[in-house]
């Protein structure tokens, strides 16, 4: 059995104080399942519910909200009988009191969530006797609180009488409970005679109502930290604060702060050959791990946190290094997982559950409760890896949407350190995103970052969507997107995106960031005589046919629309039998991870359309479909890019797709004039204007856009990609890095 109730108020008091005391509460309150929690409050329950998804605050057991009149329980929402029957059947109607107080000077009605009462602001003008006088007629009661606030309660019904219910309901010794107000609103809560305290900063009318009652200390500290201050005064409730939670060790901070990257890949692999762990480079040809270790190439002091799968007994625990010499203040913290973690963690729930919903495909989303238990413990292990390396005030970066509950964690733990999170997939709409069952934890836990970043101001705007069906929020700047990012002319676009919000008096920064292109090595691998060669020699063959080379390339996902492609192409040959013989479609699908079984119906589905368009349309000497189900080297890559007359990326949904602008580099750097042919629901298409727009959810539009860029006359096709690659050269991937940072160093700023 509990053997402690704290029931206390919340603006000014449980919510109130420095920032620390509040943690150190609360974490007291979430490590001792000895104290049972109610919040006691005069907000509505609706206002109540966004605290419920706030991961640094521990879940009430209770919630007596509406000063007293709405009373439910903290897990479930569901009302309390018999309480709440007998509060419903003695409240009138809300209408009949509007209408008899909407006469009465200075008097204002306060439009908020509110039931079983009707709340105003009143002030000097008011005659709160006449006020009183019709809450008597009408069977009510008045309550005033900072000679602002006043509310009409049903007969008998405050905040200490339904409390004292609620304690009687649950057969709890009186002497368990602690009560914890600020204001008058919270003096019926005294006078229940249960043990309370008014914490410093109370409203002075409160102090001097219960200066006389011997059951009430009046604390020295403000909020959270008053509550603390009277449990170690009390001889009952200080075991409770005695046994303070255990704190990690803060390094010192230095000028030029520590980055702590956190991504799910380390910046090597290491493999066992002969017996032995060896350190070898990453497979990353997007960049991505290269442009985050160019972070610390000038000598800034970091950790990088990932996961890499237990090799056994040789395999090291202790912090490695990438390479002295480029990174020498750069450690590595690898976070040791089994084979079977990994699978679970990532090639099942995050893919299973997650993906097919950030991407809309809510119909293929699968939700396991257990598998999000498990999805909690990896992001725990990361946010305590991250709290124990991190030096006091660190930047922490972290990537993806397998991390997003590390800022819930680790909030907890280190509430010093400024958080960023940035989104590498697309971020769906509101209607879309809340089918997820834990929707409420995860915005909690983002809401616990000091900077969130996705690739394109839509996906900011989805996720403020969002936020509107979880929390009060105030937008505290907007900016014009257009001088980056399309804005009426693609599926995709705005013209104004959200730039700082403020959510319970924290200020968060949003920002729009798309990846870029690792531009220096396309560059590099395009200018070595071998590959040029090489480019040059298939040129040749491919001249003496004539027939024009449509390439895509795309992993093996039902987002990518590999099917819709290929369906497309078979009915563009149909509609243009001009075109037999004088066009192929060279289209490379990488397999996905092993274990990925949910990608099988798609690959068959794939492997069975090419066969039939090939069996239907193939001659002696021409393949309409050069199907490739392999991974191909990066080279590999840029030289099927190089050869392409056209490029027709279109999947059905893309957080980015650097494909597209890979192509456009290629291009670009060879001076070519090959057409981009690119989906408008692909992130990267309000970045690229002089692209060829398809809507990939309409056939016509997909033959349509291949038939143009197969036809488009080539100076046209040249400028496209001269001006496109103006865009793709300025915001490439060592941009995208450094802009991070700089925002997320500048997050406690209020302007941008």
């Amino acid at each position: 059995m509990k053997n402690m109730l704290l029931a206390t108020d919340l603006d000014g008091t449980f919510l109130g104080g420095q920032m620390e005391e509040r943690l150190r509460l609360y974490q007291i309150i979430k490590e001792n399942k000895n104290i049972q929690l109610v919040f006691v409050t005069g907000r509505g329950m609706e206002s109540v519910i966004p605290l419920l998804n706030d991961p640094t605050i521990p879940t009430p057991d209770y919630v007596i909200a509406d000063v007293g009149s709405t009373i439910f329980d903290g897990n479930s929402l569901a009302a309390i009988d018999p309480i709440q029957h007998e509060i419903e059947i003695n409240w009138p109607s809300v209408y009949e009191l509007q209408e008899a107080y909407a006469d009465i000077p200075g008097l204002v009605y306060q439009n908020v969530p509110q039931q079983r009462r009707c709340s105003y602001y009143y002030d000097s003008e008011t005659d709160l006797e006449t006020v009183q006088e019709i809450a008597a007629e009408m069977g009510c009661d008045v309550i005033t609180s900072v000679n602002k606030y006043l509310d009409i309660m049903p007969k008998g019904v405050n905040k200490g009488n339904t409390l004292k219910k609620l304690v009687d309901l649950l057969e709890i010794p009186y002497e368990q409970v602690l009560v914890a107000g600020d204001t008058l609103n919270d003096l019926s809560l005294f006078q229940t005679g249960f043990e309370g305290v008014a914490v410093g900063d109370s409203e002075e009318a409160l102090l001097e109502a219960t200066k006389g009652l011997s059951n009430v200390y009046q604390a020295e500290d403000a909020g959270a930290a008053g509550i603390l201050e009277c449990m170690e005064r009390h001889e009952r409730f200080r075991t409770y604060v005695s046994n303070k939670p255990s704190e990690p060790m803060l390094l010192d901070s230095s000028e030029n702060k520590q980055l702590i990257m956190v991504y799910h890949r380390l910046p090597y692999e290491r493999k066992l050959v002969d017996g032995e762990l060896k350190q070898v480079a990453p497979q990353s040809p997007n960049g991505i791990i290269p442009s985050l270790l160019g972070l610390f190439e000038q000598g800034r002091p970091g950790v990088w946190i990932g996961e890499e799968v237990d090799l056994g007994e040789n395999q090291s625990t202790e912090k490695q290094k990438v390479d002295v010499e480029k990174y020498p203040h750069l450690d590595v913290s690898a976070i040791t997982l089994s084979q079977k973690d990994i699978d679970q963690f990532y090639r099942v729930f995050s893919k299973e559950a997650f993906w097919p919903t950030i991407f809309s495909f809510v119909d293929k989303a699968k939700f396991n409760h257990k598998d999000w238990d498990h999805y909690l413990k990896i992001n725990r292990l990361f946010a305590e890896r991250i709290a124990r390396e991190a030096d006091r005030e660190a930047l922490v970066w972290i990537h993806e949407y397998n991390l997003w509950m590390v800022p819930s964690f680790l909030k907890m733990l280190r509430p010093d350190l400024k958080i960023g999170f940035f989104h590498h997939t697309a971020f769906p709409a509101a209607d879309i995103f809340n089918t997820i069952p834990w929707r409420r934890e995860i915005i909690g836990s983002l809401l616990m970052c000091d900077f969130i970043s996705f690739h394109i101001p839509r996906y900011v705007e989805n996720f403020i969507d969002v936020l509107r069906s979880h929390t009060p929020f105030e937008i505290e700047k907007t900016i014009n997107v257009s001088n980056q990012f399309l804005t009426y002319s693609m599926a995709l676009g705005v013209e104004h995106m959200t730039k700082i919000i403020s959510v319970e008096g924290r200020t968060i920064r949003l920002g729009a960031q798309p990846v870029g292109v690792n531009f220096e090595l396309i560059e590099r691998i395009l200018s070595q005589e071998s590959i040029q060669r090489r480019i040059e020699g298939y040129k040749t063959e491919a001249a003496k046919t004539g027939v024009k080379r449509i390439v895509s390339i795309e992993r093996m996902d039902y987002v990518k629309g590999p099917l819709e492609k290929v369906q497309a192409f078979g009915e563009f040959l149909k509609q243009h039998p001009e075109f037999q013989g004088k066009v192929e479609l060279i289209n490379v699908c990488t397999p996905p991870s092993k274990g990925m079984r949910i990608y099988d119906k798609i690959r068959d589905q794939v492997n069975q359309a090419v066969g039939e368009i090939n069996g239907k349309y193939a001659t002696l000497d021409w393949t309409p479909i050069q199907y490739f189900y392999q991974a191909l080297p990066f080279e590999e890559v840029l030289i099927q890019y190089a050869l392409a007359d056209v490029a027709w990326i279109t999947p059905l949904r893309d957080g980015l797709n650097l494909v597209s602008k890979e192509f456009v580099a290629t291009q670009g750097v060879l001076k070519q004039a090959g057409v981009l042919v690119l989906s408008e629901f692909a992130g990267a298409s309000v970045e690229l204007p002089y692209c060829v727009p398809t809507n990939p959810y309409d056939q016509l539009s997909m033959i349509e856009s291949l038939h143009q860029a197969l036809t488009m006359e080539e100076e046209e096709a040249r400028i496209r990609i001269r001006r496109s690659l103006q865009q793709i050269r300025h915001y490439d991937i060592h941009y995208w890095g450094k802009d991070f940072v700089r925002e997320l160093e500048s997050s406690d700023e209020l302007s941008v």
